[in-house]
C-alpha cells in the first residue's frame, strides 16, 4: 500500500497538523520562497514518488498568493512522481464565482479548477461549496464533506424547544433544513437580495420566528453583512436573540466588531476550516480535522467517503462509520487553544508514513523523535 504523505501550505499549518495527528502521520516539510521580483517558488522536502501525496491549503486571504501556491507544491509533487495527488482545500473561495450573473464577467470556480487540473491534481477533498454546481467545474473527483453535523453537535445537548433554525437566504434553505432536521426543530429563511459584496437587503422573513430563538446557519460569514441584515429583520419579526453558525468563519473587514456589538447575538460558532481571527475571544470553534482525515483514510484504502454521513441524513450528519484511525487526540473537536507550539512539522526529510502511529513516535525539526504530539499537548 502507497504510503501517505501530508504536505500544508501557509494558509492553515495549524489544520494541516491536527489532521496529521489523527492520521498518525507526521507533517511533511516545505518550503515556501518569495523572490526580490514577488514570484513564488515551492519546494517539498519529503520523498513523494510513487507515494499518496495530500496538500492542505484553504483558500484564504491572501487568497491569490495561496493558490500560487497550492498550484506550485501540485506541480513540484507530480514532477517528483506522486502516485496520487488530493488536493485538500477545506475552503474553496472561488466557488462563489459559479455563474454568469452579469455581461461579459469570469467564471472564477471554473478557471481555477481548470488550474488545479493542469498542475497535476488528481482529486480535491473540500467542504460546504458555496453552491453544489461547482463540483461540474472539475474533471478529477471531488470529495465533498459537510461540518452540518458537527455545527449541529454543538446545540444537540441544549434545550431547543422554543427554538428555530434560520437561513439568510432562500439559497442556502436546503442546508439549514438539514440543520434543522438534525436538531428536530422548524425552520425559518430570508428573501435576500444582494446589492455588492458586502451590501444586502432582506426584505421578509419566510416562516414563523416569533417568540422563538433563532440558531442562524450559513456556510460562510465574510464581513457579516447579511447576518446583520437578517438580525434586524429578526428583531423586527420578534425574535428575541439568535445564535450564530457557520462553516467558514472569514470575518473580513468589520465582521468581528459587528457582531461582537449586535445586542441580539449570544454566541458565533464556526469551524477550523480557516484560521481563527486573533481579535475575537468569544468565538467558538468546532474541529473538522478528524473529518478530513477519516476522508483522507478511506481515499488513501479505497473506501465510501459518502457512508461517513451514513446515520441521520444519507448527506449531511455526524460521522457515522470509522475507520481506525489513530485517537490520541481525540477531546479537541472542540478548539478553545488551538495549537500547542510543540507540535512542530516533521523533520524536513520526514518521509510520512501508513495510516495510524507505526511506533508512537513523530519526527521533529531536530531531527529526534519525541513523543506523538497528541501525547504530549496539556
Amino acid at each position: 500500500m502507497r504510503d501517505v504523505i501530508v504536505f500544508s501550505g501557509s494558509a492553515h499549518e495549524p489544520l494541516a497538523r491536527r489532521i496529521c495527528r489523527h492520521l498518525g502521520v507526521p507533517l511533511s516539510g516545505a518550503d515556501i520562497k518569495r523572490f526580490s521580483n514577488d514570484c513564488l517558488q515551492a519546494q517539498l522536502l519529503a520523498n513523494c514518488r510513487q507515494r499518496d501525496v495530500y496538500i492542505v491549503q484553504p483558500l484564504v486571504p491572501p487568497t491569490q498568493d495561496h493558490l500560487v501556491e497550492l498550484l506550485m507544491m501540485i506541480d513540484a509533487a507530480r514532477g517528483a512522481s506522486a502516485a496520487q495527488i488530493t488536493a485538500v482545500i477545506p475552503h474553496y473561495a472561488y466557488a462563489r464565482s459559479d455563474k454568469k450573473d452579469a455581461s461579459r464577467i469570469s467564471l472564477g470556480g471554473r478557471l481555477v479548477a481548470d488550474m488545479l487540473v493542469t498542475a497535476g491534481v488528481n482529486r480535491v477533498l473540500t467542504m460546504a461549496l458555496h453552491a453544489p454546481q461547482v463540483h461540474g467545474f472539475f474533471s478529477v473527483p471531488v470529495d465533498h464533506l459537510t461540518a452540518i453535523g458537527a455545527l449541529a453537535d454543538h446545540f444537540r445537548e441544549r434545550d431547543l424547544s422554543d427554538c428555530v433554525v434560520v437561513s439568510p437566504d432562500l439559497g442556502n434553505a436546503k442546508q439549514a433544513t438539514l440543520f434543522a432536521r438534525l436538531l428536530g426543530l422548524p425552520v425559518a429563511a430570508g428573501s435576500k437580495q444582494r446589492l455588492a459584496d458586502d451590501k444586502v437587503v432582506i426584505d421578509a422573513i419566510v416562516g414563523d420566528v416569533a417568540g422563538k430563538r433563532a440558531i442562524v446557519i450559513d456556510d460562510e460569514i465574510a464581513t457579516g453583512g447579511s447576518i446583520i441584515e437578517l438580525l434586524d429583520k429578526l428583531t423586527e419579526a420578534g425574535c428575541p436573540d439568535a445564535a450564530v453558525a457557520c462553516t467558514h468563519g472569514l470575518f473580513a473587514g468589520r465582521a468581528v466588531e459587528r457582531l461582537t456589538n449586535h445586542p441580539m447575538i449570544t454566541e458565533v460558532v464556526t469551524t477550523d476550516t480557516v484560521p481563527r481571527p486573533d481579535d475575537f475571544p468569544g468565538l467558538k470553534v468546532r474541529s473538522v480535522s478528524r473529518l478530513f482525515a477519516e476522508a483522507i483514510a478511506r481515499i488513501h484504502v479505497g473506501e465510501s467517503v459518502s457512508s461517513l454521513f451514513d446515520g441521520v441524513d444519507p448527506a449531511h450528519a455526524s460521522p457515522q462509520r470509522q475507520l481506525p484511525l489513530y485517537d490520541g487526540y481525540e477531546g479537541f473537536d472542540m478548539l478553545e487553544v488551538l495549537d500547542d507550539p510543540r507540535t512542530a512539522r516533521g523533520a524536513p526529510g520526514s518521509s510520512g508514513g501508513r495510516i495510524g502511529p507505526a511506533n508512537g513516535h513523530e519526527q521533529h525539526s531536530s531531527g529526534q523523535a519525541v513523543e506523538n504530539p497528541a501525547e504530549v499537548v496539556p
